[in-house]
């Protein structure tokens, strides 16, 4: 029997296709399996033709084909198939072999999983891909995480097929233990949610309050990705807004103004929620798909209390510029934001995360990719125990540049009356966090006068809580209070 391919991979769809061709480009021979058999025969026959790609009709045979310690991804569905294809391969594998979930899993899974394979001898490893299709065929960010023993044997597959920066680095690194992998994907995804949300409102202002067509808007664009904005999601988003339907005219402007989501921006917020971290703009980000999702409501809306948007009076192309300053102050924040909440993780999970490694992952291959992923990574290079990129000499000056145009765009936003729940909650999030004082002293107060939930004191040592019998009717029982 042979046993000379390098790495098996499960789940045939266009993401573990794309995988296996980069995977082939690079050297490696891969086995492949699919559980519609007809699926990976079409494969083999059509994109894989000509390759080194071994189809196998079982998971006996693909196991079989497999080099020691055998290694075996699974681009399968998240969730439960994860679960059933990992306790069909585990009677097939020997202690020591390797299951690599690549997958859209919720970091909880691979946490669960590392410690049941490993109790079992095996090793795992939960692995973040992002880049897309086109990422995958020609180099992802991966982020793998899980089991440290297993790294040895699929780092070099790994960082091989991965994106590449400027400088040659693979943008692929050994993130940490259990769902670290995974977590810092999902983070990723997050952060994607709202940049692309800050980009859709800086598209509404232009078109709505502007008045400019989606031409002029994509020359902007296009000017915009050859400064501090360069980057992925600009650079597609002037290509869309150039694209013409059949008859001429933009598609984009045909496209329903309804945004899915796939749940990862969800979790994102779910554990920031759980850790306590502010992530204020990502869980805009989140709701304000949910709001689009409700068409049929938000038209009914609109007939009872009225449409209208007022337009913007004042010089274009000084107020587009201070939307594109405003976007990067949002960027900014938005970056802050999603690197507290991986602090925070790297704390719960006793993770040792390389915050400036994770910058350079995704510098390259992934959707978020952009020169101000460089910046981040020199920050954290400079001072590794930097607490929040917001106190970094170079953002703080950058932030600090955009402000007065950023809150100008804001302004002028809402009374236009144009949405933009993004823009302003990074901005309401920026103008808290740089206050040493906030109203929270009455909020607790208000606790304390309902709930007997106590409060600690300006005038006392932190940790020393105290209660007031307000009306003069309480007593002196309080409750206990959690702290976020």
């Amino acid at each position: 029997m042979d046993t000379s391919c390098d790495i098996g991979l499960i789940g045939l769809a266009v993401m573990g296709q794309n995988l296996v061709l980069n995977m082939d480009d690079h050297g490696y021979q891969v086995a492949v399996f699919n559980r519609t058999t007809s699926k990976m025969k079409e494969f083999i026959a059509g994109p894989a033709q000509g390759k080194k790609i071994i189809g196998a009709e079982s998971l006996q045979e693909l196991v079989s084909l497999l080099k020691h310690p055998r290694r075996v991804m699974l681009m399968v569905k998240a969730g439960t198939a994860v679960d059933e294809y990992i306790d069909a391969l585990l009677p097939l594998l020997e202690p020591g072999d390797i299951i690599i979930d690549g997958g859209n899993s919720n970091y909880l899974d691979p946490t669960r999983r590392t410690g049941y394979l490993e109790q079992k001898g095996f090793l795992f490893v939960g692995t973040g891909v992002s880049g897309g299709e086109e990422g995958a065929r020609n180099g992802p960010s991966i982020m793998p995480g899980g089991s440290p023993a297993a790294w040895p044997f699929i780092k070099d597959i790994f960082q091989s097929i991965s994106a590449k920066d400027e400088d040659g680095s693979p943008c692929c690194d050994w993130v940490g233990e259990n769902g670290a992998g995974h977590f810092v994907k999902m983070v990723h995804n997050g952060i994607e949610y709202g940049d692309m949300q800050l980009i859709a409102e800086a598209y509404h202002i232009m078109k709505s309050a502007v008045g400019l067509s989606c031409d002029q808007m994509s020359d902007y664009f296009e000017q915009w990705n050859k400064g501090k904005l360069d980057s992925y999601l600009i650079e597609i988003t002037r290509d869309i807004l150039r694209f013409k339907d059949a008859d001429g005219t933009p598609l984009v402007e045909k496209i329903l103004d309804t945004a899915g989501q796939k749940g990862t921006g969800r979790w994102t917020v779910d554990a920031a929620l759980e850790m306590g971290i502010p992530l204020t703009l990502v869980a805009e980000a989140v709701l304000a798909r949910s709001l689009s999702a409700i068409k049929d409501e938000r038209v009914q809306a609109a007939g009872i209390l009225g449409e209208s948007i007022n337009r913007y009076e004042g010089d274009t192309a000084e107020f587009v510029e201070k939307i594109r300053q405003g976007l990067y102050g949002a960027k900014i924040t938005s970056y802050a934001q999603g690197y507290m909440l991986l602090r925070a993780a790297a704390k719960e999970y006793n993770w040792n995360l390389n915050y400036g490694g994770i910058a350079l992952m995704w510098r390259g291959g992934c959707i978020i990719r952009s020169v101000f992923l460089g910046k981040i990574k020199n920050a954290f290079d400079h001072d590794p125990a930097l607490v929040n990129l917001l106190l970094d000499p170079y953002f703080k000056s950058e932030i600090q540049d955009s402000l007065k145009a950023w809150r100008n765009v804001v302004s002028q936003a809402v009374s236009l009356g144009i949405p933009i729940p993004a823009l302003s909650s990074a901005l309401a999030f920026y103008d808290g966090y740089r206050l040493g004082s906030l109203p929270a002293n009455l909020i607790q107060a208000q606790r304390d006068f309902f709930g007997a939930h106590t409060y600690e004191r300006t005038d006392a040592p932190r940790g020393q809580f105290f209660h007031t019998n307000w009306t003069g009717m309480g007593g002196n029982t309080t409750a206990g209070t959690y702290q976020a």
